[in-house]
């Protein structure tokens, strides 16, 4: 994934979404017979688990201190298709040891979960809340306790609304520092007993989902663009996502040295950035088809590993054409890579299926 003499360092974390097909009883014998495996037909290394997200898992969102997250704003203003909110969630706030139990009945040999920054860190930065540090530790030394591998996801698609009305989260570079100072809190306190740490969940989904379409908080994005809300909240769906994604990119690079810096030679541990992918092929050898599949790619997956991979030869959406510098959509790639820098990473991909695309006659 790295360029010439960059690999992408030691660890690749792979999240494969298993899609189990169900067999008719009319079809044939030998392929129902190709859908029975168990443990033995995959290696060793192989982690079997399963993972939350704070919002849609905790539930008790105004509960020991917690303040908002743009979820808890967004939702309640009736965004959702259903109306729905994570109010309640799983309620797993309340529940975690009877979670926990079940996940070693039934054998999950690892947990992904996130934290919520608005429980630990109600104001965005400066005071930890006692009771967000008491369930974490209380939910980490269960699955410890269980022999549970922990891996743990500082930001899924969510943070503390007061940054978001303090200075527009991830669309400014200031998100940078206070991500950084959120991560050292949780590496101090949870370090000990996590070895697993992904700095946040699919971020070029985000970029696009937040600020292009307007379907996930804050629910930016420009007409025509827009999924169904009008784009009331304000944006520009040709700008803010690449500002988003520079800025998150840059947070998980900060992140990541911290780590390197003052944690991983005790900690032992490595921290990632989990990247949403589909895996595409050209419909058709058809040049357009080729070229469209790369274009493809270069969003899906290159946009953000660029992380691991920006050494004089950017990947391709960095390399998009602009009249005018100045109100060019990227970070130009020397700026980019500059603010970046060099050294070890860590990464991840979600991967679902693949895909093969064709140029839309």
């Amino acid at each position: 994934m790295g360029g010439p003499g960059r690999p992408w360092h030691r660890h690749v974390f792979l999240v494969v979404s298993l899609q189990l097909l169900l067999v008719a009883p009319w079809q044939d014998e030998t392929a129902a017979r190709a859908l029975n495996f168990t443990r033995q037909d995959f290696p060793r290394a192989f982690v079997f688990g399963a993972g939350t997200s704070a919002y849609q898992y905790e539930g008790a969102t105004d509960e020991d201190g917690r303040s908002p997250s743009i979820w808890d704003n967004f939702t309640h203003a009736g965004r959702m298709p259903d109306k729905s909110t994570g109010d309640l969630g799983a309620d797993g706030y309340h529940k975690y040891k009877g979670d926990v139990q079940l996940m070693s009945d039934t054998g999950l040999e690892a947990y992904r979960f996130s934290i919520s920054w608005s429980r630990l860190i109600p104001r965005g930065r400066g005071a930890i809340n006692p009771k967000g540090l008491e369930y974490y530790n209380n939910l980490i030394n269960e699955l410890v306790k269980r022999g549970i591998e922990i891996h743990v996801t500082l930001s899924h698609l969510d943070y503390p609304q007061i940054l978001e009305d303090e200075y527009h989260g991830w669309l400014s570079p200031r998100m940078v520092d206070d991500f950084e100072a959120y991560a050292d809190v949780c590496f101090r306190e949870f370090g000990d007993r996590v070895r697993h740490w992904t700095t946040m969940d699919e971020p070029n989904v985000n970029s696009i989902a937040a600020y292009d379409n307007g379907a996930f908080p804050p629910g930016r994005c420009s007409p025509p663009f827009g999924f169904g809300t009008n784009c009331t909240a304000g944006g520009n769906s040709s700008v803010e996502p690449y500002v988003v994604t520079h800025n998150c990119i840059l947070a998980h690079a900060a992140v990541a040295a911290l780590y390197t810096r003052s944690y991983r030679a005790e900690q032992q541990g490595v921290v990632g950035i989990n990247i949403y992918t589909f895996w595409n092929y050209p419909f058709s050898p058809a040049p357009a088809d080729v070229q469209a599949t790369q274009r493809s790619l270069d969003f899906m997956i290159g946009w953000s590993a660029l992380l691991a991979s920006c050494d004089g030869q950017p990947v391709g959406v960095w390399r998009l054409p602009s009249s005018d510098e100045e109100d060019s959509r990227v970070p130009p790639s020397q700026v980019h890579q500059a603010a970046v820098g060099d050294g070890p990473r860590d990464g991840g991909f979600h991967w679902h299926k693949p895909l093969h695309l064709r140029v839309r006659q």
